[in-house]
């Protein structure tokens, strides 16, 4: 399989640049999460980093990526089919006042 070298930024990864694996689409994962042991024998915790693009590649075509630290976590993913209608959809007739 492909890797390539992808920055991080923010969080405890900050300014390391680690190999990532690369897809089917040469593109690395959307989200990339790394499970911190605890060191008193808790729960690990996960540390959550969202792919962003990092500029123009070599020749313009090609986008390269970076991991910017969610601090958030990530959140929850919902279908997207093409007969969904947008969650910010009016209610009502567009010439209705009371809506």
């Amino acid at each position: 399989m492909k890797s390539e070298d992808t920055p991080f930024e923010g969080g405890p990864m900050d300014g390391r640049v680690l190999p990532v694996l690369l897809g089917i689409t040469s593109h690395p994962p959307k989200t990339y999460r790394i499970p911190v042991p605890d060191p008193d024998g808790g729960p690990d915790t996960v540390l959550v980093y969202r792919r962003v693009p990092r500029g123009p590649g070599r020749v313009g075509l090609s986008n390269r990526w970076k991991y910017e630290y969610a601090s958030e976590g990530v959140p929850p993913r919902r279908l997207n089919w093409p007969w969904s209608k947008p969650d910010a959809t009016p209610r009502g007739k567009p010439d209705d006042a009371d809506g």
